[in-house]
């Protein structure tokens, strides 16, 4: 069984993608290596089973997410991009799974580390602790969360609208009310249960938080999600009251500048 978890703060990022000689840029995406060897993190996660979800269920993503774009209007856009647009509003195209599961993949191999876990510090903590009343409530709801999430499925620590939630999902998450895509670049993943805790939820989450999570990337993810808000803030002010009239709540997109509800 797995179990697919998340938690934090995510920016903009381009997915790697091949580079021919010349250096121009060639249609599809690379599997890029997790940031550490793969016998890095143990004994709390295996070589065994990166090789596993990085070796084999990672790779899958990124080969299947290249055959489906290859000679299509995706092809040479960046992932987030491919994720934007192939969820299409709520009627997904083919691509959206594999091209969200592979930015999911590599999100969460730069989201933990050797020597990770413990506590945070800094605007991180304080911004946990304001809306969430405390770090140990965090984990509790965290963890919660995480344990509730039925087969496979990613948890994730999100800013958006200026604080800090956490939610369950399959994949990015939508909003059904309007088919926006609204969390796409703003979580920061918990990953694969597999091979090292078979059916041990309850224990991969707890090493997961003790051992294994960089709160220096999710710190980096909320310095850039932060700056990126109050950006659009500044700029978009005029626009977003054009296109949300006073009944209806603004969206706040902390993850790409494509809006998919223009998106035919």
């Amino acid at each position: 069984m797995d179990l697919e978890t998340g938690m934090g703060m995510g920016v903009g990022r381009q997915f790697s993608r091949k580079v021919a000689v010349s250096g121009v840029i060639t249609a599809g995406f690379e599997l890029k290596p997790p940031p550490y060897p793969l016998d890095a993190l143990e004994p709390h996660m295996s070589r065994e089973t990166l090789d596993y979800h990085w070796g084999k269920h990672h790779r899958t993503y990124v080969e299947n997410l290249n055959k489906q774009i290859v000679g299509t209007d995706l092809d040479t856009l960046p992932l987030e991009e491919v994720v934007l647009l192939s969820y299409n509003r709520g009627n997904m195209l083919p691509a959206f799974n594999n091209a969200a599961q592979a930015w999911n993949h590599e999100f969460f191999w730069e989201s933990i580390q050797p020597g990770g876990g413990g506590k945070p510090t800094g605007e991180l903590l304080r911004l946990i602790e304001r809306d969430f009343g405390s770090f140990e409530e965090f984990l509790e709801r965290f963890k919660s969360a995480a344990a509730s999430n039925f087969g496979s499925g990613w948890t994730w620590l999100a800013y958006k609208a200026n604080r800090l939630d956490v939610a369950n999902a399959v994949n990015p998450l939508p909003k059904e009310e309007d088919k926006k895509l609204v969390i796409v670049k703003t979580p920061n993943a918990v990953n694969p249960l597999v091979w090292d805790y078979s059916n041990r939820r309850a224990e991969y989450i707890n090493t997961f938080m003790e051992k294994l999570v960089s709160w220096e990337t999710v710190s980096t993810r909320l310095e850039s999600a932060m700056a990126r808000a109050v950006q659009r803030e500044q700029e978009g002010t005029e626009t977003e009251d054009e296109e949300n009239p006073d009944d209806e709540e603004p969206e706040v997109y902390l993850d790409s500048d494509i809006d998919v509800s223009e998106v035919d």
